[in-house]
């Protein structure tokens, strides 16, 4: 809904975008098309019009960079929808935090392929590879999976537009971990990997170095699940937060 969207414009916060909103004009094209409708002052209408030009321009171009600088944080999810074509559901795995701490898997999900980066095999692909995706979806990534890529190879940059969420689903209510959210919201999990969490994740990677290839396996398949459940966790939080606007449903 970036199109509805005027938080990232100087100037105007929840208050002023509510009352635009208020007037009836929801979108960048009405705004203008009549911009004296969204009763705002003759100077920071004129600093809206300009925005929205500017906004127009980077969005036609796909330059996530200026939305993701631009936009609060908290408010990234509303560029789900022009950015969807370039998003990676993003979830490492590492050793935990005892004792030499290092990553051992990534994986990342466009909404189609499942891409998975292990350690010793090609988890230098991913350093190719993250450069393609505009919107990276996480949970609680923006506190540990984030950090922990930066800490480890810190010439690693990530300029992507971000929704964790982690702190996204707290604005509906929806509290705790991951497979806690999933319980809730009746998100099934494979059975193979049904009841495993973070700990379990460091303990097979430690049968898989003592040998075990079934562990490596399951490893796999237990990082798969996680990036593929957000993609559906970001469709509720998306749907939800856009209803909570008050906006009516975008025309399909």
């Amino acid at each position: 809904m970036l199109s509805n969207s005027f938080l990232h414009i100087p100037g105007v916060g929840p208050v002023t975008e509510s009352r635009i909103w208020k007037r009836g004009v929801l979108t960048w094209d009405q705004f203008l098309a009549d911009p004296a409708a969204a009763d705002l002052s003759a100077r920071m209408a004129a600093r809206v019009t300009d925005a929205i030009a500017l906004s127009r321009d980077h969005l036609q171009r796909d330059d996530h960079r200026f939305f993701a600088a631009s936009l609060p944080t908290r408010e990234h999810w509303r560029a789900y929808p022009e950015f969807s074509h370039r998003i990676g559901y993003l979830d490492i795995e590492t050793t935990g935090l005892e004792g030499p701490d290092y990553v051992t898997m990534i994986g990342l999900y466009d909404g189609r392929d499942v891409r998975t980066y292990t350690r010793g095999e090609n988890l230098d692909q991913f350093f190719e590879d993250i450069g393609r995706f505009g919107l990276l979806v996480t949970f609680f990534g923006s506190a540990f999976d984030l950090p922990f890529l930066r800490r480890r190879y810190p010439k690693l940059v990530f300029d992507q537009i971000h929704i964790d969420l982690c702190y996204t689903l707290r604005r509906l209510g929806l509290k705790g971990g991951l497979k806690h959210i999933e319980h809730q919201l009746d998100v099934p999990r494979a059975p193979e990997t049904e009841g495993l969490d973070g700990w379990d994740a460091v303990r097979l990677w430690r049968e898989w170095e003592a040998g075990s290839q079934e562990a490596l396996d399951l490893l796999k398949a237990y990082n798969r699940e996680d990036i593929v459940s957000l993609e559906r966790l970001m469709h509720y939080a998306y749907d939800h937060l856009r209803s909570k606007t008050g906006l009516p449903p975008p025309v399909s």
